[in-house]
């Protein structure tokens, strides 16, 4: 792969991850709060004489006395203010309570906390976005360029190892900002929403530089769903390649090669998704704020023996809807800057050669 090639795969990888993550950013959020130890999405309405430090439990009797009720429907925020059970730890019956349904979440979110409330997190999102898909893509071309010299050429083997590789160097350089994009994203303020910077400092502060990479066991972990959803794509476009050249005299590409990378991309993510699930639970909950998870398999297991095997699966659903704009915005955007930018001679080896265009989402 000449320096040329680097740059686009770069390029594109950034793109298209960048596109995926702005469309999707409000999915992105609810499922990360169904994920967190408190999914029920409850809110108390606090009086203005209220203590602020007072427990979940004497608020929600207090705004009871007062006629007031823990739904969005609820008075007006200009007399008081609304607090977030997910701001207390989840130690009690919350952590069983029913996910709600994602279109019920949205709502609740933009009465509660206003439309910008949908795209919490998106900052460090778009800053970490471009460099994780960049960093991925590139180490997954040249890892497979290597072992290809190493191993049967273009077999499975070789794109579990690829993708193995990418998913390490990706989630080593770039937790930081996912842990900072969680803080934000679970944060259910209305009035003085926690800013990125400070979010930072005060992670820096209580933890050090150390405290940036809570639950980067879980995202290696992670690196499982990489490996499934990179084989069961390989294998889908070497099944659309070998029926375009059945079916076709020419390698020219048209709009319908597109679509079908977009629904090889969304197909093999959910599959991909639906399997290895639960590490991305146990990931959002380490890297919440004063909680009592500590470690991967301790998580697993706490989460499991509280609320059942449901538990390790709050959220799918809406990470299922996520993936599949997500994915397919994101392999169609990196297909579509691969295929343009690079020279007419290598355009088709880029779409058609297994060595050289594939992807990966958080």
């Amino acid at each position: 792969m000449s320096q040329y090639d680097a740059i686009v795969h770069l390029l594109a990888g950034g793109l298209g991850g960048t596109a995926g993550a702005i469309a999707t950013c409000p999915l992105e959020v609810v499922k990360t709060r169904l994920q967190s130890s408190v999914a029920n999405f409850n809110y108390a309405y606090v009086p203005p004489n209220a203590s602020a430090t007072a427990p979940p439990n004497i608020v929600g009797s207090l705004a009871e006395r007062l006629g007031f009720n823990a739904c969005p429907c609820g008075p007006s925020p200009t007399s008081g203010s609304y607090t977030s059970v997910i701001e207390a730890e989840a130690t009690t019956a919350t952590s069983r309570a029913p996910s709600l349904g994602i279109w019920r979440c949205l709502r609740q979110i933009v009465e509660m906390e206003g439309t910008r409330a949908l795209f919490k997190g998106l900052g460090p999102n778009l800053i970490g976005v471009a460099p994780s898909r960049a960093i991925y893509f590139c180490t997954y071309s040249h890892s497979k360029n290597i072992f290809n010299t190493m191993l049967p050429s273009d077999t499975p083997i070789v794109h579990i190892c690829s993708a193995a590789a990418a998913g390490f160097a990706s989630c080593t350089a770039t937790n930081p900002i996912w842990f900072v994009k969680t803080r934000l994203q679970l944060d259910q303020r209305m009035y003085g929403s926690m800013s990125a910077l400070h979010c930072i400092r005060d992670i820096y502060a209580r933890h050090g530089l150390m405290g940036f990479y809570k639950g980067i066991t879980a995202s290696y972990f992670g690196i499982s769903e990489t490996i499934i959803h990179f084989v069961i794509y390989e294998f889908i476009k070497a099944k659309l390649r070998e029926h375009r050249q059945r079916t076709r005299d020419t390698d020219a590409k048209s709009t319908r090669d597109f679509v079908q990378f977009m629904a090889a991309g969304a197909v093999s993510k959910t599959c991909a998704s639906m399997i290895a699930y639960p590490h991305e639970v146990a990931r959002t909950r380490l890297r919440q704020e004063g909680n009592k998870y500590r470690s991967f398999f301790q998580t697993l297991l706490l989460v499991w023996r509280e609320e059942g095997y449901q538990g390790l699966y709050r959220g799918l659903a809406t990470q299922l809807v996520r993936q599949i704009p997500n994915t397919a915005i994101m392999m169609a955007t990196y297909e579509a800057v691969v295929y343009l930018l690079s020279p007419t001679t290598y355009r088709v080896e880029c779409l058609e050669n297994n060595n050289d265009s594939d992807d990966d989402g958080l």
